[in-house]
């Protein structure tokens, strides 16, 4: 292992005792470890945060910092505390379900050391099976700028492959709960930030995606959320009046779209 990256890993956590030590695994089998992992606890009210405790003792004492939180506020919120606690230079985001391959944080980390200009990055990932673990060859090379209004229209990168620097002045929305990285991602692009995405697959996924899993309760919220973060940034003077009426429409369309998907897949699977 080289040094260590000048990276805070920030994972939220919520009755996550199934898969979080999987989670924490990756990121220690980093090419270069980062230096800090804080892990939150979102008020789980199970056996979480005994476990989170236990595993932070596995690795070496200070590496694991964990934030326990009194109400449940939800993922972005959850970040947003960890991110406060946060000392190095960059913030990673990794969910409790999902893992890294071992040379993200290589791969990214000097991306980003060599882009000062560059305030958020992203990259591609992989979906595995839960046996499975991300162990693949990294192709490296290609870079693709974000721009504003592909983004506006469709998020460009899954969370945990996102790393930001430090001190951008955004956050997520508070207590929001569906989108809210979209919506980060928004707000940095909207106000100047260069966004970019790596080609390198770094990431691996083990949800399956929404509208297949998801109830349609939840298909709802997070149509609800996608009208909401349009309306943020018409009332931002990032879009103007006919953009925000064109972008309702466009979402929409999207949610008929996930609908659809949701019940197709609630017939095949009678």
């Amino acid at each position: 292992m080289t040094d260590k990256a000048s990276v805070s890993v920030v994972i939220p956590c919520y009755r996550c005792a199934g898969t979080i030590a999987r989670a924490i695994a990756s990121v220690a089998a980093q090419t270069r470890r980062p230096a800090e992992v804080i892990l939150v606890d979102d008020a789980s009210g199970d056996d979480t945060r005994k476990f989170l405790q236990k595993l932070s003792q596995r690795y070496e004492s200070g590496w694991i910092k964990l934030v326990l939180l009194d109400q449940n506020v939800g993922a972005g919120s959850a970040r947003n505390a960890g991110w406060r606690l946060a000392t190095q230079t960059y913030v990673a985001f990794l969910d409790a379900d999902d893992a890294w391959h071992p040379e993200k944080i290589e791969v990214q980390g000097a991306y980003m050391e060599a882009h000062p200009d560059v305030v958020l990055s992203g990259h591609g990932y992989r979906r595995l099976s839960p046996a499975s673990l991300p162990d693949w060859q990294v192709m490296r090379g290609g870079v693709t700028p974000i721009r504003k209004w592909p983004l506006i229209l469709s998020n460009k990168f899954v969370t945990p492959s996102a790393m930001l620097r430090r001190n951008v002045p955004h956050r997520f929305v508070e207590k929001q709960r569906y989108m809210e990285d979209h919506m980060l991602w928004l707000k940095i692009i909207c106000a100047g930030g260069r966004v970019v995405k790596l080609d390198a697959e770094l990431a691996a996924i083990y949800k399956e995606p929404f509208g297949v899993a998801g109830l349609s309760s939840q298909v709802w919220q997070m149509e609800r959320s996608d009208l909401g973060n349009y309306r943020r940034l018409y009332q931002k003077k990032c879009i103007n009046a006919i953009q925000f009426a064109f972008l309702v429409i466009y979402s929409a369309l999207k949610y008929v779209r996930r609908l659809l998907i949701y019940w197709g897949h609630l017939r095949w699977k009678k």
